[in-house]
C-alpha cells in the first residue's frame, strides 16, 4: 500500500460523536482524512468547521449497503480504516433488532469486503463493554463466556469475531476497542443529554430510568481517543483486543442526575421510575480492568466523575449556547 500524503486514512462514522472527535485527532495529527457517514446517528455540524480542510473529504453513504464502500475506496489508496459506525441506541436496537443487524453488523461485513477487494489491510474497530453481557467480575479481555444480553452487545460481538476471522484470512492488523459509556460534546444520545434533553422538555421534575444505584464507568472522549491512537501505536500482533475505561469503578446514575441538576436546575426533584435495570438490555453494574492497556503506557487522567462533570458543561453549553460567558 501507499504511505504518506499520497494516502488517505478512512473513518467509517465520520460525523458521528466519536468519530468527529477522532477525524479531528487524525488531521491535527497530519493525516489525510476520507470520511463516510450516513447521518442517521452523525450530522453534519459535528464536521462543519472541516469545510475547505483540504486534507479532508466527506461521503454520504449507507455503509449497511454493500455497494457504499467499494467507489470510495477506489478514489484514493487507503491504509487503514477506523470503523465507527454503528447503531449506538441500545433500546431501539431491542425494539428492532433490524437496526443492529444492519448498522452494526452488515456495516463490518460490508466494509471487510471492500477492504478485501481494495487491498485495504488494517482496521481499527469500536466495540464495547456490551459484548461481555453482565458479569459480576471484573472484566479483563480474557472474560468469557461472552453472552451478550442487548441486540447491540450481540451484534459488536459479532463484529468482533469477523474481524478475528478476517484477521485469519487477509488482514495484516486489526485493533478491537472495547469501549465503556464514552461522554463529551457532540453527544446525541447517552445519558447527559438524554437528561439534559429532559429538562428542556420539562422543568418540574426528572425522571431517571431505573432506580439510579446502576455503577458504571465513564471515560471523556477526548481521553478515548488517547487510548486508541496509542494502541494503534503500540499494539502490533495481528488482532489486537483492549478494553479502554478510567481507573476507577465508575460512577452512579444517581449522581449523575444529581450533576445535572447542581449544573442546570437546582431543587428539581428526581423521579426514579425504578427496577435495577434502567431499560432492556442495561447491564447496570460493571467493573473494568485496563491494565493489558496501561502495560502500554496509558492512563487515565480524570476519573469517572470528574469526566461526567467536564461532559456536563460541555454538553450544556452546546443546548444553551446563550450562556456561554455568562
Amino acid at each position: 500500500m501507499a504511505s504518506g500524503m499520497d494516502s488517505a486514512t478512512l473513518v467509517l462514522g465520520a460525523a458521528g460523536f466519536i468519530g468527529s472527535h477522532l477525524t479531528d485527532r487524525l488531521l491535527a495529527s497530519g493525516e489525510r482524512v476520507i470520511g463516510v457517514d450516513n447521518l442517521s446517528r452523525g450530522t453534519r455540524k459535528n464536521i462543519e468547521h472541516l469545510t475547505g480542510n483540504q486534507r479532508f473529504e466527506f461521503y454520504e453513504a449507507d455503509l449497511a449497503n454493500r455497494e457504499a464502500l467499494p467507489g470510495i475506496l477506489a478514489k484514493m489508496p487507503v491504509r487503514t480504516v477506523w470503523h465507527m459506525a454503528a447503531n449506538s441506541d441500545i433500546p431501539a436496537g431491542i425494539a428492532d433488532p433490524n437496526v443492529d443487524l444492519r448498522d452494526t453488523f452488515q456495516t463490518t461485513f460490508h466494509a471487510l469486503g471492500a477492504m478485501r477487494t481494495a487491498g485495504v489491510l488494517r482496521i481499527a474497530f469500536a466495540s464495547s463493554s456490551a459484548v461481555y453481557g453482565a458479569h459480576e467480575q471484573i472484566l479483563t479481555e480474557d472474560t468469557g463466556p461472552l453472552f451478550p444480553i442487548s441486540n447491540y452487545g450481540a451484534m459488536k460481538l459479532a463484529s468482533e469475531a469477523i474481524i478475528s476471522a478476517a484477521a485469519e484470512s487477509f488482514l495484516e492488523r486489526a485493533w478491537i476497542f472495547r469501549f465503556p459509556n464514552v461522554i463529551g460534546p457532540r453527544a446525541t444520545h447517552g445519558i447527559i443529554y438524554d437528561l439534559l434533553r429532559k429538562l428542556q422538555i420539562t422543568d418540574n421534575e426528572l425522571e431517571v430510568l431505573g432506580d439510579g444505584s446502576q455503577q458504571k464507568p465513564y471515560l471523556h472522549v477526548s481521553e478515548l481517543v488517547d487510548a486508541m491512537m496509542l494502541i494503534c501505536a503500540k499494539s502490533d500482533a495481528r488482532l489486537n483486543c483492549y478494553n479502554i475505561g478510567p481507573a476507577d469503578e465508575g460512577t452512579t446514575v444517581r449522581k449523575i442526575a444529581e450533576t445535572v441538576l447542581q449544573h442546570t436546575s437546582p431543587g428539581t426533584p428526581i423521579r426514579y421510575t425504578g427496577g435495577r435495570r434502567g431499560w432492556v438490555g442495561d447491564v447496570p453494574r460493571f467493573r473494568y480492568s485496563i491494565e493489558k492497556l496501561r502495560a502500554l503506557g496509558w492512563s487515565p487522567r480524570m476519573s469517572s466523575q470528574a469526566a461526567v462533570e467536564l461532559a456536563v458543561e460541555e454538553i450544556h453549553r452546546e443546548f444553551y449556547p446563550e450562556t456561554v460567558g455568562v
